[in-house]
């Protein structure tokens, strides 16, 4: 059967990816979902000094220490931008790459230059009024559009973010390119045209896209409809 990395995105931890594992898992796959520095359980590790980089690194060692071979590397949201840096940097372990509602940057760009500009606005704003200055506070459930009764469980579960992993530019050697079967899963039910262009950008480009009329966390919202898209790379 086949290895799946499902990577979350801001604000989250490994928590998020419970219903899809379980199903995933059910049907006889490997499925790891580390939780990032500084985040969900790991939040205890929270410092300024956590970036991207710390966050490719989480990814590329969990692939290297547990051996993993022809991975199927999921990232949502900020983890589109997580995965592909580490793909970038172990190519050789991976067999596709599946973005969902994810940021999918080029060689130099950040996390920000994803971002519409009232949201970045509205992260340095908040790290300076509620994170010192380095942390962004977690966007609430309700705007992510997560369905009404996951929210309370959803809120009590993010955590900050350090301010570092959406301002850190993510260089590319082209080592990625190599990895040929990608697609992009848009969830249809949240507004956000940067996504859009994403998708279509994958559209343009012959890669196989999807689209689930849910809420930004399609994790949560729809993990039946998730599981049998995922499925389809196994």
């Amino acid at each position: 059967m086949t290895t799946f990395v499902l990577v979350h995105g801001a604000w989250h931890g490994g928590w998020c990816w419970v219903r899809v594992a379980e199903k995933l898992r059910a049907a006889g796959h490997t499925v790891f979902t580390p939780t990032l520095t500084g985040l969900a359980d790991r939040a205890h590790l929270m410092s300024p000094t956590i970036s991207l980089t710390t966050h490719i690194k989480d990814v590329v060692g969990l692939m290297k220490w547990e051996e993993l071979n022809d991975v199927v590397l999921v990232g949502h949201s900020y983890g589109g931008v997580v995965i592909t840096g580490a793909a970038d940097r172990v190519a050789d372990r991976v067999k596709s790459l599946i973005f969902l509602d994810a940021l999918v940057p080029g060689h130099g760009q950040c996390a920000m230059d994803l971002r519409r500009p009232e949201q970045v606005e509205a992260a340095y704003a908040t790290a300076r009024a509620k994170g010192a200055g380095w942390r962004i506070p977690p966007t609430t459930a309700a705007a992510f559009m997560v369905n009404e009764a996951d929210q309370a469980w959803v809120d009590g579960k993010c955590t900050d973010l350090p301010l570092a992993c959406f301002t850190e530019p993510l260089y590319l050697s082209g080592a990625g390119d190599a990895i040929k079967t990608r697609a992009y899963i848009r969830a249809a039910a949240f507004p956000a045209p940067q996504l859009d262009t994403i998708l279509e950008k994958f559209r343009a480009d012959a890669h196989d896209t999807y689209a689930v009329d849910c809420g930004h966390d399609v994790m949560v919202d729809a993990p039946d409809e998730l599981t049998d898209i995922l499925v389809k790379y196994a």
